[in-house]
């Protein structure tokens, strides 16, 4: 028998799928975000940042005075020899570029996928990106021996056809990593403004308002000016996303466009490009885990944001043993007797414990990132995370040093030994690193509030306009309707 109502049976209530974690736990207001923030960069700061700051200070003055030591003595105080002409150096150049990758992936192609977990961690990714690549812009500036003349690698009008040489990869590096480094100095800073504004608007030091109101360039929180905000943010990151491609491709054609066996061969574009993501990642964990702890951000940063970066580090972490193998099956594939021995020298010969330290860490550490347990464990991700790191150096290590201490004819062979020097400027760039994060992380908004706010969903009951609510008008409050970062934020 027919039912009376034809709707009876009927639902036609949306499945909207299952419930997500919030971005932001504990039931805390948007008031409450801008007070921790903020907070962090205008009160005193835990004594853990003092112990680190003041380690990774005498690191860099150690980095400092190595690299005076190597003006004044010459190149020959690294493990640098003939094959081996790139030694470490490079190996470090790579690694830190790489670091840099996860910054730009965070912010610029999750942003215009509309990604709206990035917010609690862009920042901190912004910033790591900022800094890995002054780390790294120093190690060609001092590898090229006569450090007088490195305006050479300058493309200054070379009217006698000298110098520099335009088809040489290293001028390509400059043009890349510079374009990188200003582009994304560009966007962190852009995404700064409103944040600089809050902190300027509830600064108590004279010295802070007046440094705080020149970096928000007079940001008023007005309509007009948050429509151009997001006009300009838009753009830089439509900017910025190719970079992610076109950076390290440009770096991996170092290797790539010689006629070396280990290095001549068209997978290393994309595979330098994933393992500098997997290495990015790598690092952000490694820093945004003490962070969220020492600082108190864990309804901010939550295990939802790790969770999600755990799945880009199995993802890339795939990629880059799956570019392992390809390398091993091309070297056999071609029948080039050289290539074939390149690769066979690398897992096989002297430097055999440097290709499976970096297998180990590269490869099989992310499988335990398929556990969720593991995955959504802080100390763990934390511990894999440096083992991440770990690998990806290695990965590099193994690709310059093994790739030219064998070459073609055994009696140029020689056995390449790191110096002191080596060890202590390589320790000194984390130093440098980690100095001008710490120094991010005590003076700057460390966190997007005006983004992770625009994620939140605004109580009714919640008077923004009330007394003490906010400071600053509407600076660190993004307008709800029509800012299109809100899209699909319930």
């Amino acid at each position: 028998m027919a039912s009376a109502d034809p709707t009876a049976f009927r639902d036609d209530t949306p499945w909207i799928g299952p419930a997500r974690a919030p971005l932001v736990t504990g039931g805390k207001s948007v008031r409450w975000v801008t007070d921790r923030v903020t907070g962090l960069a205008l009160r005193d700061t835990p004594w853990q940042w003092t112990a680190a700051f003041v380690v990774s200070v005498l690191l860099t003055v150690m980095l400092l005075g190595n690299v005076a030591y190597l003006i004044f003595r010459g190149v020959g105080v690294w493990g640098n020899n003939v094959p081996v002409a790139w030694g470490w150096p490079i190996v470090n150049f790579v690694f830190w570029v790489g670091i840099g990758h996860a910054g730009t992936l965070i912010s610029a192609i999750l942003f215009l996928f509309r990604q709206n977990w990035r917010t609690g961690i862009n920042r901190f990714a912004e910033a790591m990106t900022i800094f890995a690549v002054v780390c790294a812009g120093l190690f060609p500036a001092i590898h090229v021996g006569r450090i007088w003349v490195v305006y050479w690698l300058a493309p200054y009008p070379n009217q006698m056809a000298m110098w520099p040489q335009f088809r040489s990869p290293l001028l390509w590096d400059v043009f890349a990593v510079n374009t990188y480094f200003t582009v994304s100095l560009l966007f962190w800073y852009m995404g700064m403004i409103p944040d600089l504004a809050t902190l300027r608007d509830r600064a108590k030091n004279r010295i802070a308002q007046f440094a705080y109101g020149v970096g928000s360039m007079g940001w008023t929180g007005s309509s007009r000016a948050w429509w151009r905000y997001e006009k300009a943010y838009m753009l830089l990151a439509a900017l910025a996303a190719p970079l992610v491609l076109s950076v390290h491709t440009i770096v991996s054609f170092d290797f790539a466009v010689s006629q070396l066996a280990g290095w001549h061969t068209t997978i290393f574009p994309p595979y330098f490009v994933a393992g500098a993501v997997f290495s990015g990642f790598g690092m952000v964990l490694t820093l945004i885990i003490p962070a969220r702890e020492w600082f108190g951000l864990k309804e901010i940063v939550t295990l939802r944001h790790l969770e999600n970066m755990c799945k880009v580090i199995i993802v890339t972490g795939n990629m880059v043993g799956y570019a392992y193998a390809m390398e091993f099956f091309v070297a056999w594939y071609s029948g080039n007797l050289y290539e074939a021995y390149a690769f066979v020298n690398r897992a096989l010969g002297p430097y055999w414990w440097s290709y499976w330290i970096m297998v180990s860490c590269n490869v099989i550490t992310p499988f335990l990132f398929y556990s969720k347990k593991l995955r959504t464990t802080p100390w763990i991700i934390f511990v894999i995370s440096i083992f991440v790191n770990i690998g990806m150096w290695f990965e590099r290590f193994v690709i310059t040093i093994t790739s030219l201490h064998r070459s073609n004819l055994p009696s140029a062979w020689k056995y390449f030994s790191p110096t002191a020097v080596d060890f202590m400027m390589l320790i000194g760039s984390f130093g440098l690193f980690f100095t001008l994060f710490l120094l991010f992380c005590r003076y700057l908004p460390m966190v997007a509030i005006a983004e992770v706010k625009s994620t939140m969903p605004q109580p009714e009951h919640e008077n923004l306009n009330a007394p003490g609510a906010h400071t600053g008008q509407d600076s660190i409050n993004p307008p709800q309707t029509g800012d299109f970062r809100t899209e699909g934020a319930y």
